[in-house]
C-alpha cells in the first residue's frame, strides 16, 4: 500500500507549526537559559587525584551558594570540572569552592584551575554560531541548485530551517543550556538532514524522468517517498539508538550534545518525509496536480 505523504504533510505542518509556535512563546516568557560559552562565567577544573562522587563535589558548590554544572573528567574521572555562570559575588563563591576542594580531597593549589569566559567573548561565539549555520545553509542552496534546480534548493534548505526551529524550541521549552555543543548538534543535524534529503530528490529525479508523462509531481513525489522509505527509516534508527545508548550512558558534558542530536535526528528524517519533498511537489503544480493534492 502507497502512503500519500504528500497529502499527509499539510497535518505533518500543523504538527510542527505548533512545536515551533510554542517554542516561540516560551522563548518570550522565560527567555534562553544560556551556557557560560555564551553568558559569560568561571570554569573550575581540579585534579581531586582519586575516585569522587560527584554528589559530594555537588554539596561543596551549594554549600557555597554557587550553581553549575559539574561533571567528571580526566584520567578514570579522577577530575572534576565545575562550569559556572557569573554572579556579582562570583570570586567569593569560588573561592569557597576550591577552599572545600582542598578540605574534602587534600589537594594543593597547583591542582585547582580556573578559567573565566567573559560576556564579550559569549557575544562573538553567538555571532560566530549565526554565521556558521546561515553559511552552511547557503552552501547547501547552491549545491542542491547546481545538482537538482533552485526549486529543489530552496525546498531542502525550509527542510533545514524547520529543523534547527524544532531543535531550537525543544531547547527552550526544556530549559536546556544553549552552549558550544548545542550549536554543534545543529551543525551535525544540518548535514545528516540534507543527506537524506539529497536521497529523496534523487529519487525524485529518477522518477520523473521514468513517469513524468503520465504521472503528476505529487504521485512522483509519492512514489519516491515510498520506495525511499525503507532506507531512510533503518538508516535513522540506526543512528538514532547509536545516540541514545551514548546519551544514556554518557557524561553531563556529552548529554548536552546528544540529546539535541536525538531531537534533530527525529526532526530531519520527519522533514525530508513530510517538508522537502511534497513542499517541491505542490510548489507551482497545475490545475490537475491542484486537484490531486485536495483529495
Amino acid at each position: 500500500m502507497e502512503i500519500k505523504f504528500v497529502h499527509i504533510s499539510k497535518y505533518a505542518a500543523v504538527v510542527s507549526l505548533i512545536i515551533i509556535i510554542a517554542g516561540l512563546i516560551a522563548l518570550g516568557v522565560q527567555g534562553l537559559n544560556y551556557g557560560i560559552d555564551f553568558a559569560g562565567g568561571a570554569i573550575i577544573y581540579a585534579n581531586l587525584g582519586q575516585k569522587y562522587d560527584i554528589s559530594d563535589v555537588q554539596k561543596i558548590v551549594s554549600d557555597a551558594e554557587g550553581e553549575g554544572d559539574i561533571s567528571y573528567a580526566g584520567d578514570k574521572n579522577q577530575d572534576v570540572v565545575i562550569r559556572m555562570k557569573l554572579t556579582d559575588n562570583h570570586q567569593e563563591i569560588e573561592q569557597e569552592i576550591t577552599q572545600g576542594l582542598k578540605d574534602k580531597y587534600s589537594i594543593a593549589n597547583e591542582d585547582i584551575n580556573i578559567d573565566m569566559v567573559g560576556p564579550s567573548v559569549g557575544k562573538a561565539l553567538t555571532l560566530n554560531a549565526i554565521k556558521s549555520i546561515l553559511i552552511a545553509w547557503g552552501l547547501i542552496l547552491v549545491y542542491v541548485w547546481i545538482r537538482f534546480e533552485l526549486k529543489s534548493g530552496v525546498a531542502a534548505i525550509v527542510a533545514l530551517i524547520h529543523d534547527v526551529l524544532i531543535m531550537f524550541s525543544f531547547v527552550v521549552l526544556t530549559r536546556m543550556q544553549v552552549n558550544s555543543s548545542f550549536v554543534a548538534a545543529i551543525l551535525t543535524i544540518v548535514g545528516y538532514s540534507i543527506n537524506d534529503t539529497i536521497v529523496v530528490f534523487d529519487r525524485i529525479r529518477e522518477n520523473t524522468k521514468r513517469y513524468g508523462r503520465k504521472s503528476s509531481k505529487v504521485d512522483i513525489v509519492n512514489k519516491s517517498i515510498n520506495e525511499m522509505l525503507p532506507r531512510t527509516l533503518n538508516t535513522s534508527l540506526t543512528t538514532l539508538f547509536t545516540i541514545t545508548v551514548v546519551y544514556v550512558l554518557g557524561v553531563q558534558s556529552i548529554k548536552e550534545f546528544s540529546l539535541p542530536l536525538i531531537i534533530g535526528l527525529i526532526s530531519g528524517t520527519y522533514s525530508s518525509i513530510f517538508i522537502a519533498g511534497p513542499l517541491w511537489a505542490v510548489w507551482g503544480e497545475d490545475a490537475n496536480e491542484k486537484l490531486a493534492v485536495s483529495k
